[in-house]
């Protein structure tokens, strides 16, 4: 045992097994022992000692201390109460009825709390074929350059796949179809399983829609949120148009919803449909203006049509559309979607910035 992890002192079998599932989805190693007896020395050093009633009905040889839970199956009743006064439990843990706090405990070993929160950032396209995916991974790989780096997540099953745009869809890892998490997670745990685009300076954890099933479900998606905030983490959601029960979520948590807009009238027609369901949502919301104007109307006049404020103009970028289409997306350190990608990113940080003030 290292003293680094959480000790497990569990007898009974199937709370064992219980302990030891929620930990694992925490992505939460775990030191155990049969007894108090045999945890002599490590009982101390632990970030969190977790024990069954088997254990706690012992007489209490170790010296109290914090961050002791006592797991049971179904409701306590007064000798549980008893045994957890008597060892010093912090709290008492019913499975399977509170097994979110058991997860968060875990998590919060795996994971403590950044100094500075993530962010969530959403990226809708204000028509069909705006580029939003590409937008939305082109912020993604200029976040990840954070400390906390970034996670790209697909929220559109019916978007081909944002795997396969980054041309990850032969990389081994999980899908939406495989992912299935609920309350406190470990983002880092989740990231470390996925498949990655390599970058200059790192490489981007990205969570695609699989080729079949279902996309993200809400639970899943609002723990992978939260714990992508706790960490540190710009996590970006890829969003469709059409807004189902999970992209509503993200979109009503986001600190920053995008949307790509190209300098056309039908698309900024489009794009008024889309925007009238994401401001009964949130006012957190901007304007990436892309493309080129036939009729030299600036991006600036066309954010004003649509409302919200511009946050970057992105003119045409050589050679883009037909990398995109080889399957070799560009990941280019400058550039009008670079340059445009970061700008958008550094108003993210501010406006976030002055909210926690």
């Amino acid at each position: 045992m290292t003293g680094e992890r959480p000790l497990v002192i569990a007898a009974d079998e199937t709370v064992l097994d219980e302990i030891l599932r929620v930990a694992a989805v925490a992505g939460c190693e775990l030191d155990r022992a049969p007894d108090l007896t045999a945890a002599t020395g490590h009982w101390a050093r632990a970030p969190l000692v977790v024990l069954d009633e088997e254990a706690a009905r012992l007489p209490p040889t170790m010296p109290r201390r914090g961050g002791v839970l006592l797991v049971c199956k179904g409701s306590p009743g007064p000798a549980t109460w008893e045994h957890a006064f008597r060892v010093g439990v912090e709290r008492v843990i019913s499975l399977p009825d509170e097994e979110t706090a058991l997860a968060g405990a875990f998590a919060d070993v795996v994971e403590t709390p950044a100094e500075q929160p993530g962010l969530v950032l959403g990226v809708v396209g204000g028509r069909g074929g705006a580029g939003a995916s590409v937008f939305a991974a082109a912020l993604a790989l200029a976040a990840d350059h954070d400390p906390g780096g970034a996670l790209l997540v697909d929220c559109d099953p019916l978007g081909g796949g944002l795997d396969v745009l980054l041309s990850l869809e032969k990389t081994p890892g999980p899908r939406w179809p495989d992912v299935r998490l609920s309350g406190r997670a470990s983002v880092s745990s989740l990231a470390a399983t996925l498949p990655r685009r390599r970058h200059r300076g790192g490489s981007l954890p990205v969570l695609a829609c699989g080729p079949e099933g279902p996309g993200p479900a809400v639970e899943s998606l609002s723990a992978i949120l939260s714990a992508g905030r706790r960490s540190g983490r710009t996590v970006v959601c890829d969003l469709p148009r059409t807004l189902g029960e999970a992209a509503e979520e993200a979109v009503a948590r986001a600190d920053l919803v995008i949307l790509v807009v190209p300098l056309e009238f039908r698309a900024c027609l489009a794009a008024k449909q889309v925007l009238h369901r994401l401001s009964t949502l949130t006012a957190r919301l901007g304007v990436v203006a892309c493309g080129r104007s036939r009729s030299g109307v600036p991006g600036v006049r066309t954010a004003g049509l649509l409302g919200p404020p511009l946050l970057a103009s992105m003119p045409p970028e050589r050679g883009l559309s037909a990398a995109v289409e080889r399957g070799e997306f560009p990941a280019k350190p400058t550039g009008p979607l670079a340059s445009a990608a970061t700008r958008v990113l550094t108003v993210a940080r501010r406006e976030a910035q002055a909210a926690a003030r």
